[in-house]
C-alpha cells in the first residue's frame, strides 16, 4: 500500500484542528436514588448540590432539593413517583427551580412550573426567574394609599383593601371564600390591575369552574391561572404559590399593579407537612414542622407597594385559609393572621341566615384602614360597623320576647335594612358609585321596613339609575375625590325617587 499525498484542503483542515485548543473536560455529577416514596426521593452521591436546585432523574421526572444532609439529599418530586425506581441515576442541572415570566402568561392556565395546562401552544416567555427570592427591603417600599376596589359592598365600605396590602380571607368550608376572591378579580375589568389566581390542592372541577367564570366575564384574557390540583404531587402544591408570586413580581417590576389570590394556604401548609414528614423532619405543633411560619412569611412578605426606585408597581395578596368549626385560634390561621395586614372573616352563622357575602364585620379588620379607602366612602361607611354591631346585639336580645321600646325597635329596623343592603349575588361585583348610593340610602333609613325581596328589587333599580344618572360622580370617586354636599344631595334625591317608586314600609314586619 503506497502513501498518497493529502489534498491541500484536507491537510489545512487537519493542521487547523491540531492547532486548535484542546476542549476542557465536562464534569457531569451523577447520583443514585437510594429510596423513593410518595412525592419524595432520597438521593446519594451529589454532595455539591444546592438548596432548591433542580435535579433530573433518568426516567425524565424532575425534582427539587429540599433537604441537605451529609451524604444524602431529600428531593421533592415534581412528577409521578411511580416512574422512579431505586438505583436510578440522577443528574444535577446547576440551576435553582425557576418559572417563565412575561406578558405571554396572561390569559393562560399553567401548572406550578409554568407549563401550559390549557391545551394551547407553548408560552412565549420573556425570561425565567427563580421561584424563591428575598423579599424587598423597607427602603424599597412605599406607603399603601391607593384603594383596590373589590366590588363587595361590605369589604369596600368597612374592610377596605389597598393596592399592595395582604388581606386574609378566612372562614369555614362553604362560606364563600373563593367566590369573594373571584369577585375581586372580576371587579378589575375596568382597572389596569393584572390578576393571578393560584389554586393549591383544589379539585379539578373547582378550578375548571373558576376558569369558566373568568371566561364568561371576559376577565380570563387579563388573568393568569396557576393550578396545582389535589391530583398533582405535593411538591407541585408546595411550589405553586411561590411560582405565582414570581410571575407577579415581573409585572410589579414594570410598574404594574398585580392582584394575587392564593386558594388556599391551608392546603399549602398540609402539602408542606406531608413532604416534611416523608423526609423525616421532626414534627412540631399539630404535626406541622417548626418552620411553617417562615414558609408563609417569606411568601407573603414579597407583596407590597414598591417605591419608584424598585419599579413603582404593587402586589396585592389575598391569601385564603380554611378554619374548622370557627376556630380562629388554630395554628395555621393564627400564623397567617399575624403575617397579613388584616382579615375578612366569613361566618357560617351568617350563611345560615342566608346573608351573602357572609362578612362578619365584628371580626373582620383592615390594618391599613381608611388610608386605602375611597375618600367618598369614609363618611358614609363610618357608622356602618356601629349600626350592625348594635343590631346584632339587640337581635339576640329580642329573641327572648322582651317588650321593646321605640328606640330599640327603630334600631332593629334600621339594622335589618342595612344588613339586607349589604347582600349581593355571587360573581356580580358592584361599582363604587352604586355601592355609595345603596349604602347612603340604607343608612338614611330609606330601606327601613321594606321586605327583603323588595330591598333586592330596589337595589337593582338603584344600580341602573346610578349608572345612568351619576356618571360624573363615578369619575369623581375614581379620582379619589371627597364627597361634596351637592353630591350627597343628588344621591339622596335619586335614592328617594327610586325607593318611592317601589313603595315603603313602616317596619311592622320586624
Amino acid at each position: 500500500m503506497t502513501d498518497e499525498p493529502l489534498q491541500p484542503g484536507v491537510k489545512s483542515l487537519i493542521d487547523s484542528l491540531l492547532d486548535s485548543p484542546v476542549p476542557s473536560p465536562v464534569l457531569a455529577e451523577v447520583g443514585k436514588v437510594t429510596e423513593v416514596g410518595d412525592g419524595i426521593a432520597l438521593v446519594s452521591g451529589l454532595d455539591r448540590a444546592l438548596a432548591d436546585e433542580l435535579l433530573v432523574f433518568a426516567s425524565g421526572v424532575r425534582g427539587m432539593v429540599l433537604d441537605l444532609e451529609p451524604h444524602r439529599l431529600g428531593v421533592v418530586l415534581l412528577g409521578p413517583a411511580d416512574r422512579i425506581t431505586a438505583g436510578e441515576d440522577v443528574w444535577r442541572t446547576h440551576k435553582v427551580i425557576s418559572v417563565p415570566v412575561g406578558p405571554g402568561l396572561i390569559g393562560r392556565v399553567v401548572d406550578a412550573t409554568g407549563q401550559p395546562r390549557d391545551g394551547r401552544d407553548r408560552i412565549d416567555a420573556v425570561a425565567e426567574r427563580p421561584i424563591e427570592v428575598a423579599a424587598p427591603g423597607i427602603l424599597s417600599r412605599s406607603a399603601i394609599t391607593r384603594p383596590l376596589a373589590t366590588g363587595v359592598k361590605a369589604v369596600d365600605a368597612a374592610v377596605p383593601v389597598g393596592l399592595g396590602q395582604r388581606e386574609l380571607i378566612i372562614g369555614d368550608r362553604q362560606t364563600g371564600k373563593t367566590s369573594m376572591a373571584l369577585d375581586a378579580i372580576l371587579n378589575q375589568a375596568s382597572s389596569e390591575v393584572i390578576s393571578i389566581y393560584c389554586a393549591v390542592g383544589q379539585r379539578g372541577d373547582s378550578v375548571a369552574r373558576v376558569v369558566e367564570t373568568l371566561r364568561r366575564s371576559g376577565q380570563q384574557s387579563r388573568t393568569i391561572v396557576v393550578a396545582a390540583g389535589d391530583e398533582d404531587t405535593p411538591g407541585l402544591s408546595y411550589i405553586a404559590p411561590y411560582s405565582a408570586m414570581t410571575m407577579a413580581e415581573y409585572f410589579a417590576d414594570q410598574g404594574r399593579d398585580v392582584l394575587v389570590v392564593f386558594d388556599d394556604l391551608t392546603h399549602h401548609a398540609q402539602s408542606y407537612r406531608e413532604l416534611s414528614l416523608l423526609l423525616r423532619r421532626p414534627p412540631g405543633r399539630e404535626a406541622f414542622p417548626g418552620d411553617i411560619f417562615y414558609v408563609h412569611a417569606r411568601l407573603l412578605e414579597r407583596a407590597g407597594q414598591f417605591a419608584p426606585e424598585a419599579g413603582g408597581g404593587s402586589i396585592t395578596a389575598l391569601p385564603i385559609v380554611e378554619t374548622q368549626a370557627e376556630n380562629l385560634s388554630a395554628y395555621i390561621p393564627t400564623n397567617l393572621i399575624s403575617i397579613t395586614d388584616g382579615q375578612i372573616y366569613l361566618s357560617p352563622r351568617l350563611v345560615r341566615k342566608n346573608q351573602f357575602p357572609a362578612v362578619d364585620l365584628g371580626v373582620s379588620v383592615s390594618r391599613v384602614g381608611s388610608k386605602a379607602q375611597y375618600r367618598a366612602f369614609r363618611d358614609v361607611a363610618g357608622n356602618l360597623r356601629v349600626t350592625l354591631s348594635q343590631f346584632e346585639e339587640l337581635e339576640d336580645f329580642a329573641r327572648f320576647g322582651t317588650r321593646l321600646d321605640d328606640t330599640t325597635r327603630a334600631r332593629l329596623v334600621r339594622g335589618a335594612a342595612v344588613r339586607a343592603a349589604l347582600r349581593q349575588p355571587e360573581h356580580a361585583p358592584v361599582p363604587a358609585v352604586v355601592q355609595l348610593v345603596i349604602l347612603l340610602a340604607a343608612m338614611e333609613g330609606m330601606f327601613d321596613g321594606l321586605p327583603e325581596a323588595r330591598v333586592m328589587a330596589v337595589m337593582d333599580r338603584l344600580r341602573a339609575a346610578a349608572m345612568d344618572e351619576l356618571p360624573e360622580l363615578a369619575r369623581q370617586i375614581g379620582r379619589n375625590q371627597p364627597l361634596r354636599d351637592s353630591d350627597l344631595n343628588a344621591i339622596l334625591a335619586l335614592a328617594g325617587k327610586v325607593v318611592g317608586q317601589e313603595g315603603g314600609g313602616d317596619g311592622s314586619d320586624v
